[in-house]
């Protein structure tokens, strides 16, 4: 009996890929047994996160680094210590962010549903530009002027969410910010693979970048990292941690929390509630240490021959499959296209029958509106590979 069933939860074959509602990635061995090890002892926390700042800048290439409880914490985080930077009343008053400078510009083609937690800072968003390719009005999408332009003495900062299609390109949001000295928080919560992602939008000149520790890094699911500038950083450290201290006695490293900069502790910050566990932070450094050291392309091709094995065994069944291959080291994809009338059952009926079978299989549902399943592979082993082989040969019969 598995720790799950002893609590009445039936586990499942996650095909969706490192999506929070299913668990995220799986984490390594390494990555548990670090946690367990952190788990036995107790350590001053500003220290631990300044430990991790610098394992996190010497990978990224960051002025500094900070692990947070997920990359929507560190949205909210980024923002916040953009609007606050050292003062100390504005921390204490977010998330009411009126009568500061609390407007970030972000292209409506970046609005998604994870801006929520940025706004969650107080941020308020000043939408620029349109997608005329989308809404079939036209060709344009948004451009660069339309960034300028909007930029006024309430803007904070800039916000810019990372897709491979994203336009217009984040190098000359960056060029036109820098020169109003705006910063620019750069979401890039499922922007790796490949590795050099860790370095790339730093290297660009991005003030603050998000990721997420339980996607394709495999650390813990409730971990992210928040990178960039180090005052920056410092705000964000200043808005998480527990700040129940005396001022004289509190002793900060220098590298995380310059002390001489501040007159004084702020109270418990907007962050309080995303707080970060030894066990996590641990964690996330035993997940970021291996993933940088890793072969991607290995581990690619590793997951090719299980989607290579499933197609394979499904190939007799009145399916057609298809493997996706992705760019720059990302994750190949086995596509199932269905015909309705061959089997009978339309996409998302044979969705539901996966989902609630034995084992319990969840696929990835982006293209479920165009009857194919999609099998994301970063969770397949050679065990469960075979395993669902036999459930989806077992449906589709």
């Amino acid at each position: 009996m598995s720790i799950f069933e002893k609590y009445g939860v039936s586990t499942i074959i996650n095909v969706t890929g490192s999506s929070t509602r299913v668990g995220g990635s799986i984490m390594r061995p390494e990555v548990v047994a670090a946690m367990a090890e952190a788990s036995t002892e107790s350590v001053n926390m500003v220290e631990l996160q300044a430990a991790a700042s610098i394992v996190i800048a010497n990978l990224t290439g960051a002025e500094s680094g900070y692990v947070t409880s997920g990359a929507a914490a560190g949205l909210t985080l980024g923002a916040s210590a953009i609007m606050a930077g050292f003062d100390l009343l504005t921390m204490d008053r977010l998330p009411d962010s009126d009568g500061i400078r609390n407007e970030f510009i972000i292209s409506r083609e970046h609005r998604n549903g994870y801006d929520h937690a940025l706004r969650a800072s107080g941020a308020v968003l000043a939408e620029v530009g349109m997608n005329e390719q989308l809404a079939g009005a036209g060709v344009r999408r948004t451009e660069s002027w339309e960034y300028e332009a909007a930029i006024t003495e309430n803007t904070a900062g800039i916000f810019y969410s990372v897709t491979s299609s994203n336009r217009p390109p984040l190098e000359e949001i960056l060029t036109i910010a820098h020169s109003y000295k705006c910063p620019v928080l750069v979401d890039a919560a499922a922007q790796l693979p490949p590795a050099s992602n860790l370095r790339h939008f730093i290297d660009l000149g991005a003030d603050l970048v998000v990721f997420s520790g339980g996607k394709a890094l495999k650390g813990p699911q409730s971990a992210g990292i928040i990178c960039g500038k180090r005052d920056l950083i410092a705000s964000v450290a200043l808005q998480n941690l527990d700040m129940d201290e005396y001022f004289e006695f509190w002793d900060p490293p220098d590298n995380l929390i310059p002390k001489s900069s501040l007159k004084g502790l702020p109270r418990h910050g907007i962050g309080r509630g995303f707080k970060v566990s030894k066990e996590t932070i641990i964690g996330l450094l035993e997940a970021l240490d291996l993933f940088s050291a890793e072969n991607n392309v290995k581990e690619s091709l590793e997951q090719q021959e299980y989607l290579e094995y499933l197609a394979d065994n499904l190939s007799d069944l009145p399916i057609n499959t298809q493997i996706v291959m992705g760019e720059q080291e990302s994750y190949p994809m086995l596509h199932i296209n269905l015909d309705p009338e061959i089997s009978n059952r339309c996409s998302h009926k044979i969705n539901i029958e996966l989902k609630r079978g034995d084992p319990r299989v969840f696929v990835n549902e982006e293209l479920l509106d165009e009857n194919t399943l999609v099998i994301h592979p970063i969770n397949l082993n050679k065990p469960l590979t075979e395993s669902l082989a036999q459930r989806l040969r077992d449906v589709f019969k």
